[in-house]
């Protein structure tokens, strides 16, 4: 048996979080501490994912949302932007059919602003091969940020007052919700981050009002089953109130 197997024997599959993100940070540094390029950082953090989504499937988790490419990430240098945009693209391609073989859902979450319509279309017809999946759902927040996300949500939720005034009475945290973009889903019940980083860099900043936050050392190549176990682990040893007194 393997060693996240024997840890996993811990865990107790009724109390497993409904939806993880995770915040895959330090593919940059794990490529300079091996003197390579940044974006061979980014490849080998593929791994991990691929790590992840197979524990997922193991576990029968229901969503995994995780950071790809946040709307700051514009900021970094030409190459490594087109060299993570192309490298998108192609590991989904490449993954299609494990991807349908193990019945799962990809969604894009994020905004469409600052890339090629062509683009665009490409990596929705891609994800669109496995919309018919009905197992765990994996969202990829791409060219995603929390604050853009909120911004984009009440703009919707104006146009739709618009033509429903009734809309303004009846407003509450819940109906909001269902004009973001993880609309239908379960917020976020654990945020992992890996490479040690205190913050949430922007991500899923509505929906992990009550989430446990897991920092981890680990740079993000280096993650696998056996870390991931790690978090859900110390997860189930939370004892969570939600802001009053009954602990879950």
């Amino acid at each position: 048996m393997k060693k996240y197997q024997l840890l996993a024997k811990d865990l107790d599959p009724a109390r497993l979080p409904a939806h993880i993100g995770i915040i895959m940070d330090g593919n940059g540094r794990w490529a300079q501490k091996r003197r390579r390029p940044r974006l061979y950082g980014h490849s080998a953090g593929a791994k991990s994912i691929r790590e992840v989504v197979e524990l997922g499937v193991e576990l029968k988790l229901r969503y995994l949302t995780f950071y790809a490419f946040s709307t700051e990430n514009w900021n970094r240098p030409e190459d490594e932007v087109q060299g993570l945009l192309k490298m998108l693209k192609e590991r989904l391609i490449k993954e299609i059919p494990e991807l349908n073989k193990q019945n799962i859902y990809v969604r894009f979450i994020g905004s469409e602003e600052r890339l090629a319509p062509d683009y665009m279309r490409e990596i929705k017809a891609v994800a669109a091969k496995t919309h018919n999946n009905t197992g765990m759902v994996v969202n990829i927040a791409f060219n995603y940020g929390g604050r853009k996300e909120i911004v984009d949500g009440i703009r919707a939720f104006c146009k739709a007052a618009g033509n429903k005034p009734e809309l303004l009475d009846s407003l509450d945290p819940e109906s909001f919700a269902q004009y973001l973009y993880t609309k239908g889903q379960p917020d976020p019940d654990l945020i992992i981050r890996t490479s040690g980083e205190y913050r949430l860099s922007n991500f899923l900043l509505w929906q992990s009002a009550y989430a446990e936050i897991y920092i981890t050392e680990t740079l993000w190549p280096d993650f696998d089953k056996v870390e991931m176990v790690k978090a859900l682990l110390d997860f189930q040893g939370r004892k969570r109130k939600f802001g009053g007194l009954k602990q879950t």
